[in-house]
């Protein structure tokens, strides 16, 4: 769980910095939020793969554990 929180924070670290250094350039408001958002999202895929690759994993593993040990997709109800 600590490579998601680890993933959370950097992308909220971002988003924070875009939305600072817009805000230092005059943008406000509703584009200021709206291109922060897209913008560190960008940056973020680039950026953050190793660690999202890491998460994938971590959840993709809980998912696992969550079907029980038969892992089968759609059992029988």
């Amino acid at each position: 769980m600590r490579s998601v929180l680890a993933y959370s924070v950097s992308r909220f670290l971002l988003f924070a910095a875009t939305a600072a250094i817009l805000f230092l350039i005059g943008v406000t408001g509703l584009l200021n939020l709206a291109l922060s958002v897209l913008i560190s999202g960008i940056v973020s895929y680039v950026v953050l793969s190793k660690q999202r690759d890491a998460v994938s994993t971590v959840v993709a593993e809980r998912a696992q554990r969550g079907r029980g040990d038969g892992g089968e997709e759609g059992g029988s109800h």
